[in-house]
């Protein structure tokens, strides 16, 4: 078993990042090399901005490569919480901009010619308990009156041709969902911003910012640009000069194991579905079929904040064990990677964009930023254009999550809590 990101280990990596110091004079610096700083840069060098990009390490070293490779649409949560919390309004254009999002994929992948596996599978939400498929049923029926006529939900009895299993109760069908390989897809949205125009520098963290004479200046190990506008779209791995955004994000570990490639019969007698897969519980598990046939399975296996081998090989038992219950017939299966990447929740699990202290941002995807990165990438790249605003979050308050200063030393507290709802719920 390899200790690594089957997305990182199985994609050709990006190979334009310029090389020799970091300099220069630009009209946008973006923090981060991820989907939504990549797909912002692209967007912007095809307007002819002058762009520059600084990540940390590799383009798509965090969560852009570290996740499950689901690309779901809608709100990953309840509607009806949704409209709630955020107002109907606020909670339909969220819910449309999940939807948009993978759209906005797709016309990518297609203009740029990224060979990536794309493909609309659908995607099945699973109830893990009796009762939850009567939360999911009155969800459902909120969500195709309202919002998505492309949803169905599914019995018992008609799950079993997607998902073989005596572990789920039905489930609720999001059509529009899809999946792709994360790792070719990162590296082709970063060839594609770069051949569009855009600098990219990796290995390059910032370390300070400073204003003066309304801009920029980035200082990082390699040296220092400046710019007019700056947008940070680091997530979880949001360092440096940047405390306001890391006291509003709680970095939670997010576990994932690959299989070995599966034949035909044991395709069959586990997911004939192909479908990204999620199931129910708060402490739930997502999986789906790799490309080549691998089965990708993850899930928030321990509540640390924490991803390293050491803490990805304790995850990954932790998983396997919970595929051998779920999918039984795939007990048998040896496992080919495991690896693990940080999540950059809020404390509402709703994202975040917008502007403060004079720099744009757009992070707290809280696990669902494969989909929606790319899109708001776009989004805040119009913003900073000063054209329409079409952030479905903006002006949503963003308080600091209390008593956090960086390092969520309560999420083990947070993890018992929530096997303790999966217990009485």
């Amino acid at each position: 078993m390899q200790l690594k990101s089957y997305w990182h280990a199985t994609a050709t990596p990006f190979a334009g990042a310029a090389a020799g110091p970091v300099e220069g004079d630009y009209d946008i610096a973006i923090v981060g090399g991820g989907f939504t700083g990549l797909s912002a840069a692209r967007h912007l060098a095809k307007q002819g901005v002058k762009v520059v990009v600084l990540e940390a390490a590799t383009v798509g070293s965090g969560a852009s490569g570290r996740n499950g490779g689901h690309l779901n649409n809608g709100l990953a949560h309840s509607f009806i919480a949704a409209k709630a919390h955020l107002g109907t309004e606020r909670a339909i254009a969220l819910y449309k901009a999940f939807d948009a999002s993978i759209d906005t994929i797709e016309a990518i992948i297609a203009e740029e010619g990224i060979d990536c596996a794309f493909r609309r599978s659908g995607k099945l939400k699973l109830a893990s308990k009796p009762e939850h498929f009567a939360t999911l049923a009155k969800n459902f029926e909120a969500i195709n009156r309202e919002v998505d006529p492309d949803t169905a939900m599914l019995t018992k009895a008609e799950i079993a041709c997607e998902v073989v299993s005596d572990q789920f109760h039905g489930g609720m069908l999001s059509k529009k969902s899809a999946m792709m390989h994360m790792g070719r897809y990162v590296a082709g949205l970063a060839t594609a911003a770069a051949r569009r125009g855009a600098t990219i520098f990796e290995t390059a963290p910032v370390t300070e910012r400073r204003v003066e004479n309304g801009r920029h200046t980035l200082v990082t190990p390699r040296g220092r640009v400046t710019a007019r506008e700056v947008l940070i779209a680091t997530g979880a791995y949001t360092s440096g000069p940047f405390s306001w955004f890391r006291r509003r994000i709680v970095a939670v570990g997010s576990f994932i194991i690959a299989t070995r490639p599966l034949s035909d019969a044991e395709i069959a007698g586990a997911v004939p579905g192909n479908r990204t897969f999620v199931n129910s519980l708060n402490i739930g598990n997502y999986f789906r079929l790799a490309p080549d046939n691998r089965l990708i399975f993850g899930g928030r296996a321990r509540f640390s904040a924490t991803s390293d081998q050491r803490s990805d090989a304790k995850s990954g038992a932790i998983l396997q064990a919970s595929l051998e219950k779920l999918l039984p017939s795939l007990a048998h299966v040896e496992t080919d990677y495991c690896w693990g990447g940080l999540v950059d929740m809020t404390k509402d699990r709703y994202p975040r964009a917008g502007r403060h202290d004079g720099v744009w941002y757009a992070m707290g995807y809280s696990g669902h930023g494969a989909q929606l990165a790319s899109h708001m990438g776009i989004i805040i790249a119009d913003a900073m254009l000063g054209r329409e605003d079409r952030n479905p979050v903006a002006g949503l308050a963003w308080p600091a999550v209390p008593g956090h200063f960086g390092q969520p030393w309560f999420l083990p507290l947070v993890g018992m809590y929530y096997k303790f709802l999966d217990k009485i719920q």
